[in-house]
């Protein structure tokens, strides 16, 4: 049987989509938590975090038949994320709090912990044992992992894409040897 679809799969195991779910949650558990009144900052953030992990999920997906809108809604989780880390430094720079720099010893135990971690309940019950300037840098951190790994499979995606071309080629490919040609 010649068979054209690649069917996506399971994106609750892939990493960059784990990395997604910790964002989102730590994210609500943030915005409760650090700003007293209401305010428009809130629901970006909110929109942001979740705008990353529901495009993953939708472009994953949608994978199994267009490695285009794949790329498409990768690159808006993408955006999304780019989004949130600016509204969480902005949190820091507003209140005159640290933003931890790269060489950090703090950013690279985070970077580490991050790295190896992905049970968002575990990640999200340690944050509620720190401060918010701590875990606003805890969140960059975690902000720039996910945006290299979006960029990696987004790579990824584009490379498979080149090698192998696109559902119509293989729908083409498939018919052409189903009729024996």
């Amino acid at each position: 049987m010649n068979s054209f679809l690649k069917i996506s799969g399971d994106y609750s195991e892939w990493h960059v989509y784990k990395k997604a779910v910790i964002i989102c949650d730590v994210t609500e558990l943030f915005i409760n938590r650090a700003f007293n009144t209401p305010t428009r900052t809130i629901d970006q953030m909110r929109q942001a975090a979740r705008s990353c992990k529901q495009n993953i999920v939708e472009g994953i997906s949608d994978s199994t038949i267009s490695a285009e809108m794949c790329i498409k809604l990768l690159g808006v989780a993408r955006g999304s994320v780019r989004e949130l880390l600016e509204d969480y430094q902005d949190f820091l720079r507003q209140r005159q709090l640290q933003i931890w720099d790269k060489d950090d010893q703090r950013t690279i135990r985070t970077r580490r912990y991050c790295i190896n971690n992905n049970d968002a309940m575990e990640f999200a019950a340690k944050c509620r044992e720190r401060s918010d300037e701590t875990v606003a840098n805890i969140m960059i951190t975690q902000i720039r992992q996910i945006d290299a790994l979006l960029a990696k499979t987004l790579k990824r995606i584009e490379a498979e894409f080149l090698a192998e071309g696109g559902i119509k080629e293989a729908m083409s490919k498939a018919r052409r040897q189903q009729r024996g040609y």
